[in-house]
């Protein structure tokens, strides 16, 4: 895993990354504490993973904190920042990562729960230790930001409409956050190798991943799309608060 971030260009700079015990999250959460930001790992069921992860970090040299949270819980949600707060007194960078809809045995609603509510909850419990000049990123793919105009398998169709319907309920915010000077920016990448949501679709539909590679040329793994993300958090904002990574010839419009 190669620096993304210039060495200390973080330094007393606080990151929180949702969904980062493992995955893209993880390799985000890596790579602000890389550039020397002290960082909070939120995981809903994978704690181990995330102190491992967090006693790696601190070896950097920064603060690592961890965090159980339900997204879809407000309460949870809330004791999350309350200890952000009590740790770091505020935040400068949230990444809004985690997101789901596929898992086996959830509610019927569970994918709109969590990919359109929980994420605007988030972001409004967040905003009161929100640094005026902070930065929010929502990271989404492209099967879910095009599709409107592209459709895309239907074992996914369920939450790309969620994903698409969080985006949209996220952007509405963004006239307030720029009163406050915090940047916002949707981080769309094409199907990525290597990722929980991409075995799924595979395991529902055999030859998914082959096909969209042979159609994209490439597909990025965790680590490179996760360094996308974490530009996205430091980069200037697009004019159009959209940072496309990878292939987009096979989709449509917004």
């Amino acid at each position: 895993m190669s620096q993304t971030l210039p060495s200390g260009s973080l330094s007393g700079k606080t990151a929180l990354v949702t969904g980062s015990s493992r995955g893209i999250g993880a390799d985000t959460v890596r790579y602000f504490a890389e550039a020397g930001a002290n960082v909070v790992i939120n995981f809903r069921n994978k704690a181990p993973r995330a102190e491992k992860l967090a006693t790696q970090l601190r070896e950097l040299g920064v603060e690592a904190l961890v965090v159980g949270a339900d997204l879809t819980d407000p309460v949870s949600v809330r004791a999350m920042f309350d200890e952000v707060e009590r740790t770091f007194g505020g935040l400068d960078i949230l990444v809004l990562n985690a997101s789901g809809g596929m898992e086996s045995g959830m509610a019927e609603d569970y994918a709109l729960l969590l990919n359109r509510d929980a994420q605007v909850n988030v972001l409004e419990t967040a905003l009161p230790l929100l640094k005026d000049d902070g930065r929010v990123v929502f990271v989404t793919s492209h099967q879910a930001h095009f599709i409107r105009t592209t459709p895309t398998m239907p074992e996914y169709e369920p939450v790309a409409l969620s994903k698409r319907a969080g985006e949209d309920a996220l952007r509405e915010k963004i006239p307030a956050l720029e009163e406050r000077g915090i940047g916002f920016t949707v981080v769309s990448g094409d199907m990525i190798e290597g990722t929980i949501t991409a075995t799924l679709l595979e395991r529902a539909n055999p030859g998914a991943i082959a096909a969209r590679r042979g159609d994209a040329g490439k597909l990025y793994n965790v680590s490179e799309f996760a360094a996308e993300v974490a530009r996205a958090a430091v980069d200037p904002v697009p004019a159009d608060n959209t940072r496309l990574v990878g292939d987009t010839d096979s989709f449509g419009g917004e």
